[in-house]
């Protein structure tokens, strides 16, 4: 049965080529002060970097550079972030970048006005925000997180070997975010494969919960073949701009909570995927690779039912003369060889991670009960290191 629920989302987009000409049209909406975020100088040297600052220029905006934003951003740069903002009286926070900029842009917004340390409030206690939140907006050039529209926000702390999540309330959610397909072809072909990735997962984990005949699971299972059938073009030619259009497009619909609508969700993988990242640092959508199909074959056989629907209406597995056991392991096989011929990491040992980390990686573990089967820390650490 469809569960109860309530659904908003507040965040506008605007979508194509001639999206960015639209940043003019949400600026005067916000005050004087911009904070500019984005990451490692990338959008410098592709020109995205100067079409923005003209457009900020010619508003009259004062600019206020924050860059340096991590793949994996810290609760160290996010206090960075915080002053820096406090200091200049910033209006508004505008990232430039990836789910990561994204990400930080909002933990920032709703630590400026914020009277606690904001990785102990939000990513430790895990409290709402009760203060002034900086408005946000998103110009991005990289398809993967859903970060564009929804109200997440992950941030790493390498002290405590930690790497956490937090979903605010709708009022963190972008106000604007801006998607020109054509920004994500500036990437690395590994950075695309990994985003593709994680758009994969982030619908895995809502659709793998519950055994229900629900919309929600139909447009999962629309959005997963969407992003195989993309993902296979784009990687033979990465400026194929209408494969790069749908998997953008796709990444947001993927995690902006459209499909987790009335049923539980699972998460797990993030959570591995996570805690791998928190020892290592290794590159998010490959962690959930890694980790991912050891995880699955150990909670299918108490989700058997879903896992056969899976491999028949995603991967198109001819059910007839085979047990469903079979079916569902022949499309997790299928799985498998979609993942080996797009090129992402099928393994923990390709990311340097060694037999002598796994009980560390197991204590940075969050453990969550949405799915087909609640592992315990022993589980935890069977399915890491059959991911090894």
């Amino acid at each position: 049965m469809l569960g109860n629920f309530s659904y908003k989302n507040a965040t506008k987009l605007y979508f194509g080529e001639e999206s960015l000409k639209y940043l003019n049209n949400e600026l005067p909406k916000y005050g004087k002060t911009v904070q500019l975020i984005y990451g490692g100088g990338s959008v410098k040297r592709n020109g995205i970097y100067d079409a923005v600052v003209e457009i900020l220029n010619a508003n009259g905006k004062t600019i206020v550079e924050d860059a340096g934003v991590m793949p994996n951003p810290t609760a160290d740069k996010l206090r960075e972030g915080v002053k820096l903002a406090r200091e200049n009286s910033v209006d508004f926070l505008l990232a430039v970048g990836g789910g990561s900029c994204c990400d930080y842009a909002k933990a920032v917004s709703v630590s400026v006005n914020c009277d606690d340390d904001p990785w102990e409030k939000y990513y430790i206690r895990f409290e709402e925000p009760d203060c002034e939140i900086i408005p946000v907006g998103c110009i991005l050039t990289m398809a993967g997180t859903g970060s564009e529209m929804n109200a997440g926000s992950v941030i790493t702390n390498h002290e405590q070997k930690l790497k956490l999540g937090h979903v605010f309330g709708e009022e963190v959610m972008p106000k604007f975010s801006i998607l020109n397909p054509r920004f994500t072809m500036t990437l690395p072909k590994r950075q695309m494969v990994s985003g593709i990735y994680d758009i994969f997962n982030h619908i895995c984990e809502q659709y793998f919960s519950g055994e229900d005949d629900n919309t929600s699971d139909y447009i999962a299972e629309a959005l997963m073949k969407s992003v195989i059938h993309s993902s296979l073009i784009a990687v033979e030619n990465p400026e194929d701009y209408e494969a790069r259009s749908n998997i953008m497009w796709t990444a947001t619909w993927a995690l902006n909570t459209l499909i987790s609508c009335g049923k539980q969700t699972d998460w797990m993988v993030h959570m591995l995927g996570q805690a791998v990242g928190a020892i290592t640092d290794a590159t998010h959508g490959m962690t959930l690779a890694a980790v991912s199909l050891p995880y699955y074959r150990t909670v299918m056989p108490c989700g058997l039912p879903k896992f056969v629907r899976f491999a028949k209406e995603v991967w198109g597995v001819k059910p007839e003369g085979k047990t469903d056991k079979e079916i569902a392991d022949e499309g997790l096989k299928a799985m498998e060889g979609w993942m080996k011929q797009i090129g992402v990491a099928m393994n923990l040992s390709e990311l340097g991670v060694t037999e002598d980390m796994i009980e560390a990686i197991a204590d940075a573990t969050v453990i969550l009960d949405g799915g087909y089967k609640v592992l315990d820390r022993d589980g935890v650490v069977e399915v890491l290191k059959a991911s090894l």
